[in-house]
């Protein structure tokens, strides 16, 4: 998950920034809500962690912004100066929830988790509502694959197909159409791993098919290189 995190203190800024790269996500970091507002076209995050006392626009004031309400973006506010009122405020204004300073990142954690499976979706939806990315080669080729859902499980299977739009496994793990998991695989070019968060779009006898959701474009024209040369 792509988070862009609006936060003016670098040091602060750079906690956030490792945090979020152990939890797998992709950090995107600005100093302030009117560089925020700017990256929301840019950069396309699918969520926001947002210092609600920052220099020139305030959190607060950026939360009310048309594009930012019109995005639907999940968007957590952050403050040091956590009261009642304050947290009030920020859900009034359509912040998803809000979670004081110093940052308990255990509970930070917790929030993110809710919030990704919502990202996910709006992911989805904007799929099915805009034009058809360009039809990717698929390839048979197979490697290990490590799939883990939000509930905590975690099976060990094996890709039989792969493009740069999805990927086809076969495991034991017993899903549903339209769930959510983190799949954790290295494709054979010789390049390293990759973590991409996929969503289940069709189950059979043959496995189980996904279709990746934050896929880097660094990402798709690797994948998209590789299987223009394996096929």
């Amino acid at each position: 998950m792509r988070v862009l995190v609006v936060e003016d203190d670098l040091d602060v800024a750079g906690v956030f920034r490792d945090f979020l790269l152990e939890m797998g996500h992709e950090p995107v970091l600005v100093r302030s809500a009117e560089a925020a507002l700017r990256r929301l076209d840019t950069d396309r995050p699918d969520a926001v962690i947002l210092d609600i006392n920052l220099p020139g626009l305030s959190g607060l004031d950026f939360l009310q912004l048309r594009p930012v309400r019109e995005s639907g973006l999940p968007i957590v506010a952050v403050s040091g100066v956590a009261t009642e009122s304050q947290a009030r405020e920020c859900l009034r204004r359509g912040a998803f929830d809000f979670v004081g300073k110093p940052i308990a990142f255990e509970r930070l954690g917790e929030v993110l988790a809710h919030v990704e499976p919502h990202a996910l979706s709006r992911q989805r939806l904007a799929e099915t509502q805009a034009p058809e990315r360009r039809r990717a080669t698929r390839v048979r080729v197979t490697f290990p694959v490590r799939l883990t859902t939000y509930d905590g499980g975690e099976w060990d299977g094996w890709a039989f197909d792969l493009s740069p739009s999805g990927i086809r496994v076969r495991s034991g793990a017993s899903l549903s159409d339209g769930a959510v998991a983190k799949l954790a695989f290295t494709p054979p070019d010789g390049q390293g791993p990759m973590r991409v968060m996929a969503l289940l779009v069709r189950a059979d006898a043959e496995g189980q098919a996904f279709r990746f959701v934050n896929l880097s474009p660094e990402d798709f024209e690797r994948l998209t290189a590789f299987a223009r040369r394996t096929v």
